[in-house]
């Protein structure tokens, strides 16, 4: 078991945690996550159980790219990357800047939804990147279809900038500076 980086607790839902993506131990729990019907998204549909391994361990060996597993009480509960816009995923689509941070996210698949708890995930995740000084503004690129994801990004500070093509799809580009984030939890800097 890898080590926790980052823990926050939510006033109303307590304990959010995060750590690094175990490949070869996490990619049962993984294969599930992102195979399930709810997870469209993320382009994983007719993986296998050794296509989700050997992706999670190219992302642990690729310097400009990280996977982490996010825990709810200790318990697995969501699924986290961070990457550099400058190097993958937006490379000759968005000028990254210096400070800049690209992240996805996935809550775990349930047929019991908690009120709020996606919130509290994209909360915990974006708490997570701006505790390093250096990251100035996060950028996403969720599917241009992906209405519930928007409206989450929209509820942390996130700004639309425009729809760009991708390989796989279209997206909506989308930036959030410090300051739109921590106007959102209604604190200044």
């Amino acid at each position: 078991m890898r080590p926790t980086l980052f823990t926050r607790t939510d006033p109303a839902l307590g304990e959010f945690a995060l750590r690094p993506v175990d490949p070869p131990a996490d990619a049962a729990l993984l294969h599930r996550w992102v195979t399930d019907p709810k997870a469209v998204f993320w382009l994983m549909q007719d993986c296998d159980l050794a296509a989700v391994e050997k992706e999670f361990a190219r992302i642990a060996a690729d310097p400009f790219h990280d996977a982490f597993l996010g825990l709810h009480h200790g318990t697995p509960a969501f699924l986290m990357e961070r990457y550099d816009p400058a190097h993958r995923e937006l490379v000759g689509v968005h000028a990254a800047e210096p400070g800049d941070v690209g992240m996805h996210f996935l809550a775990a698949p349930t047929d019991t939804p908690v009120h709020g708890f996606t919130l509290a995930v994209l909360t915990t995740v974006m708490e997570m990147l701006f505790a390093d000084p250096g990251t100035r503004r996060v950028v996403v690129e969720p599917d241009a279809r992906n209405t519930a994801v928007h409206a989450l990004n929209k509820a942390v500070g996130f700004e639309v900038l425009r729809t760009v093509s991708l390989p796989s799809k279209d997206a909506c580009l989308s930036t959030c500076t410090r300051d739109q984030f921590l106007a959102t939890r209604g604190e200044n800097r």
